[in-house]
């Protein structure tokens, strides 16, 4: 009882800190946002000339309701995903050179989209061997001393290591220098205006808030995906309102709480996970909505083309997967679709019907939940008093008043009449 209410006291004080530090957010975690954002790639996409298929969407992202396209990490690097950044200022990769990174993004652009660039600074790989950094060039004081390398000679790591790759010492100013040239001078310069943050457990969140507020982006992120132990969730949550608040509120997390709820829920009947004993949405939403970005699966916990194929390492069950939707996309939390749903699973447009009704109805991150449900079997709940929704089995429904807008396997969306 007494950790619920320490607990609690911290989501309250998040909260707080949030107030006193909106003017000093990301433009779309600073308001109550309607951004929809789309992760425009997936495990597998380096294989396809990506950049150009990208480009070839925006026409049809438009159309779906997208705002903001998360891309793949921009960078050259040694690995193909993109994840081992090697020449930060090289951004040719395998998905594309530079001028077609930059044509795509100018086709986003110009259909009212903002692009997020996938900001992989945690780690980094060297040249030839471990730590000979070029372009930009840093010495053995930029990889942290308890780093793999033996000949690092930087501070202490401010996060958790990560062993395939060099830790970076971001409390060194020559780091912060140079990522913040990366981002402004060459990142801006091809169009980018978001962040998403890889792997933000390596580092201090205050170094988010130092490149934030030396980058000024429109969308700010970052991915603080930790074990989730069932019987202590709100401890899970917990750490996704200290990354927040370690950036002073000027960047959003991904909702990984209601991301593995979803998971226990849609794999188990368990729709009660979805409610805390305070009647609100048990994830990071029933928080901190407005620094949430929600999602049902993305490159690392999910398939790829196809159920099976790509990491899959944390994944909604594949036949789920629109209830999942269902959940996100009335629920407040700037919500995430993620690309093989929309243009490989041939989910295009039942994803589309709900942004839709997102977007008639006003709903925002900030929007208020009315759980009416929460049991084996069924959730059920009515969102900013113009949207009710089920998922689940079991039958329900909102009562007079309202139009039933769409529903598909065992998910159900109303309007209010």
């Amino acid at each position: 009882m007494m950790k619920i209410k320490v607990l609690g006291l911290a989501c309250c004080l998040a909260a707080s800190i949030g107030a006193a530090t909106q003017s000093h957010a990301a433009t779309e975690q600073n308001k109550s946002s309607s951004a929809v954002l789309l992760q425009g790639f997936h495990w597998n996409s380096h294989q396809y000339g990506w950049y150009n298929i990208m480009k070839g969407k925006a026409s049809d992202m438009q159309s779906l309701g997208i705002t903001h396209v998360w891309f793949p990490p921009p960078s050259d690097a040694a690995s193909s995903e993109g994840y081992l950044p090697r020449q930060l200022n090289k951004l040719d990769s395998n998905y594309g050179s530079k001028s077609q990174l930059k044509s795509a993004i100018t086709a986003l652009n110009n259909k009212g989209i903002k692009a997020v660039a996938d900001i992989v600074v945690n780690h980094r790989v060297g040249t030839t061997n471990w730590g000979d950094f070029t372009n930009p060039t840093w010495g053995s004081w930029s990889v942290t001393r308890d780093d793999e390398w033996t000949g690092s000679t930087g501070n202490w790591d401010t996060g958790d290591g990560y062993a395939a790759a060099r830790d970076l010492d971001h409390t060194n100013t020559g780091v912060q220098d140079g990522i913040k040239s990366w981002m402004n001078n060459v990142l801006k310069d091809v169009g980018f205006s978001g962040w998403r943050y890889d792997y933000s457990k390596g580092y201090s969140p205050y170094y988010a808030k130092v490149y934030h507020d030396g980058t000024n982006p429109n969308f700010c992120v970052g991915e603080v995906w930790t074990n989730l132990y069932y019987n202590d969730v709100d401890a899970h949550r917990k750490q996704l309102m200290d990354y927040v608040d370690g950036t002073q509120g000027s960047c959003a997390a991904f909702d990984f709480t209601t991301k593995g709820l979803l998971n226990k829920a849609l794999s188990s009947n368990e729709y009660w996970r979805l409610k805390d004993g305070s009647g609100k949405p048990a994830g990071g939403i029933g928080w901190w909505p407005q620094k949430m970005v929600t999602f049902v699966d993305n490159h690392d916990t999910g398939p790829s083309q196809s159920c099976g194929v790509g990491q899959n390492h944390w994944p909604v069950p594949c036949d789920k997967v629109m209830q999942g939707y269902a959940y996100i996309l009335t629920h407040p939390g700037i919500p995430t679709v993620y690309w093989p749903h929309v243009y490989d699973w041939g989910l295009r447009g039942e994803i589309k019907n709900l942004i839709d009704i997102r977007k008639r109805a006003g709903l925002t991150s900030t929007s208020s939940v009315n759980v009416k449900a929460s049991q084996n079997g069924l959730y059920a709940a009515i969102i900013g008093g113009k949207v009710a929704m089920k998922i689940g089995p079991n039958n329900w429904s909102p009562g007079s008043g309202w139009q039933l807008s769409t529903f598909g396997n065992n998910f159900a969306v109303w309007e209010k009449k």
